[in-house]
């Protein structure tokens, strides 16, 4: 039987779910009201220290899907992801408009990763 563990889990949610080989992180947000850029960075340093947590890194992430309040904002979010995304370890990743929990998140961005 495969183990589960969980990571930050409250309640409603847990921020990370390793079960396998797998990690999935929850859609992780930022302080809302601050610039898209800001919000993708400050979600990006999340990321960086769930996966810590849970053994991996962003070098081993196979997925992600952002979700942008407003695709206005897409060239904003890009040019941070592209930054911390490491040479030759781009996720498949999908990037879609949708109205998220609170109008002042600009952007969510939910990672699977492997160990």
């Amino acid at each position: 039987m495969t183990e589960i563990k969980r990571i930050e889990s409250g309640q409603r949610m847990s921020q990370a779910v390793i079960a396998g080989n797998t990690v999935w992180l929850a859609g992780q947000v930022a302080e809302p009201g601050k610039p898209a850029a800001d919000q993708t960075r400050s979600i990006l340093a999340q990321i960086d220290t769930l996966l810590k947590k849970a053994g991996t890194d962003k070098t081993k992430i196979v997925s992600a899907q952002i979700w942008l309040a407003d695709m206005a904002d897409f060239a904003a979010m890009n040019e941070v992801w592209d930054a911390w995304v490491p040479q030759g370890h781009a996720p498949a990743r999908a990037t879609g408009e949708s109205k998220l929990a609170t109008p002042d998140y600009k952007v969510e961005i939910i990672i699977t990763a492997v160990l």
